[in-house]
């Protein structure tokens, strides 16, 4: 079977949609027939919440992955959607950041364990919202990188330190990582903010920005707490289908840059 095609989300900013993205983009590459693993790699676990699953009675996470002691298949749960499976994380995988600081192959942890996981079309990666030891294993073990920016004043700041980061990874340890793509998130169409910022976005990142932006939309806050992604809570509204439409541009980007 040909390797999986591997995207971490990616921001080193919290509240920008990247738990979001990655639940609804899973899921939704799901529904169209790929085979999908989603990995929390977020101390926070909402991506684990997020699809219905109790925190409280994992006994095994990513966290026994990056200690290794334990393979990927050894923690891969299967969710309610069809062809969707969850590697879940909680609290308990801040304490990696600190084991890890001294280990051996400390960046390729995860590399390591998604190796010859075979099965899957798409492998995602929600990453903590910091520039850690965590995120730079998800960017050293994927193909793409997944950036959602938020349509608010702020968006672009801080996002150079992240592509510095990227370059670096590229120089090093990952040669082939590559922006799959910018994603803006939380844009509200009527105000005339989000409306620059999605300009000036796109000024930023010259051909990167995905022709979808996910809008605002009470549907997509609403979700995580009845623990599903938006398409299953309500699969026609405004969120849901901009998730849908993402998920196609997904698959096309990645059959470009492949080609």
């Amino acid at each position: 079977m040909a390797q999986p095609v591997v995207i971490a989300v990616t921001n080193q900013k919290g509240g920008v949609g990247k738990t979001t993205t990655s639940i609804n983009l899973s899921y939704c590459l799901a529904q169209a027939g790929k085979n999908v693993l989603l990995i929390d790699f977020d101390p926070q676990g909402n991506a684990t919440s997020g699809l219905g699953v109790d925190k409280q009675g994992l006994e095994k996470t990513v966290l026994d992955v990056i200690q290794n002691t334990l393979p990927l298949s050894a923690v891969t749960l299967s969710t309610e959607y069809k062809n969707l499976s969850l590697v879940p994380a909680t609290p308990e995988l801040a304490n990696a950041e600190v084991e890890l600081a001294r280990a051996e192959r400390r960046f390729t942890r995860l590399k390591d364990a998604i190796a010859g996981y075979d099965g899957y079309d798409y492998i995602i990666i929600d990453s903590p919202p910091s520039l850690s030891l965590l995120t730079v294993n998800g960017m050293i073990a994927a193909n793409y990188v997944l950036l959602p920016v938020q349509a608010e004043f702020y968006a672009l700041e801080g996002l150079g330190q992240l592509l510095e980061t990227i370059q670096l990874i590229r120089k090093g340890m990952n040669p082939t990582l590559e922006l799959l793509g910018v994603l803006v998130t939380m844009l509200d169409s009527r105000t005339t903010l989000s409306q620059q910022v999605y300009d000036e976005v796109k000024k930023h990142f010259p051909g990167k920005v995905f022709e979808t932006a996910i809008p605002r939309n009470v549907r997509i806050a609403e979700a995580p707490s009845h623990g599903e992604p938006v398409g299953a809570y309500d699969k026609w509204c405004k969120g849901a289908r901009a998730y849908k439409t993402l998920s196609k541009e997904v698959v096309t980007r990645v059959g470009q840059t492949r080609s």
